[in-house]
């Protein structure tokens, strides 16, 4: 029985790949490195900002890191000052959340992108929503730990075994196994379907709504 939905920001709840890109690319611009692609940024995100700062260096001409201490800095102050550029919810996902609310259910997101940030980034898109909101912050480790997660079941009342984790890449499917919880792979984020496949996914959903679908089957009412 599925009593809770605990969700993956970027990727699954919003589209956050602009914002990403453009505060790194200002960060790269800044160090005298070149500009990075849009799309490169589905592949850097999803492990944390740190890593993200680690991989856009070494395509952007710092191989061996030289400039990561100083970039990280800069790449999470600019980050918590302004989260929000061109970032929007994915279409239907508010509705569905709300639905998901209406029949009983809880709701958390545990997200890799730095605490305050995912807060102000849930706080413009939705606004009283969720329960629970947990970011990358110290004393937690990162996904695909399963640490978030398992906070976020304990503080709702909740079983592992309750919960549906929900997100767009591989390692959120590691991170919802790890964590003893039925893992649902979305294919509106970041990246495609042999991945979320190969890391475990229980079950895939197309669209937003289907995550109604899914709850229906599982009878969490």
């Amino acid at each position: 029985m599925i009593k809770a939905g605990i969700f993956d920001l970027d990727g699954t709840l919003a589209y956050t790949l602009d914002s990403m890109a453009y505060i790194a690319n200002e960060v790269m611009e800044k160090l005298g490195l070149r500009p990075l692609p849009l799309d490169n940024f589905r592949y850097y995100c999803g492990e944390g900002a740190d890593m993200l700062v680690r991989r856009a260096l070494k395509d952007a001409g710092d191989p061996e890191l030289v400039h990561y201490e100083e970039a990280r800095k800069m790449y999470r102050e600019r980050f918590d000052e302004d989260p929000l550029y061109k970032v929007t919810r994915y279409e239907g996902m508010q509705s569905t959340v709300e639905k998901l609310r209406k029949k009983g259910m809880k709701l958390a997101v545990c997200s890799n992108k730095p605490h305050p940030a995912a807060l102000k980034v849930m706080d413009y898109l939705y606004s009283g929503i969720f329960d629970l909101v947990i970011g990358q912050q110290e004393g937690i480790r990162r996904k695909p730990a399963p640490d978030a997660p398992l906070l976020a079941a304990k503080k709702l009342g909740v079983k592992p075994e309750e919960c549906m984790y929900i997100g767009d890449t591989g390692t959120d499917m590691q991170t919802g196994k790890a964590a003893g919880m039925f893992t649902v792979g979305v294919l509106w984020g970041f990246r495609d379907l042999e991945e979320l496949n190969a890391n475990g996914a229980d079950l895939v959903a197309e669209k937003p709504t289907d995550l109604l679908k899914i709850c229906e089957e599982y009878k969490n009412d």
